[in-house]
């Protein structure tokens, strides 16, 4: 694996972030073959909640991201 893994660093960046979505979206294809703990899924529960009670308390992408590249 370590020489795919070499030859993927090698790859441009934008081509490396393109391989990462395609992983990505294949994984995203087949929720039920990610496994979570219990503890994992009482959090997420947890959260879903929290946003459900307050669901102007979250900020959105756009809002994250542009906060973080302003820094």
């Amino acid at each position: 694996m370590s020489i795919l893994l070499d030859e993927i660093l090698e790859l441009p960046v934008a081509e490396r972030i393109k391989l990462v979505e395609e992983i990505w979206d294949s994984i995203n294809g087949s929720p039920e073959a990610v496994h979570i703990t219990p503890e994992q899924k009482a959090e997420l529960g947890r959260r879903l909640e929290d946003h459900r009670a307050n669901p102007g308390g979250n900020f959105s992408w756009d809002e994250i991201k542009a906060e973080a590249l302003s820094r």
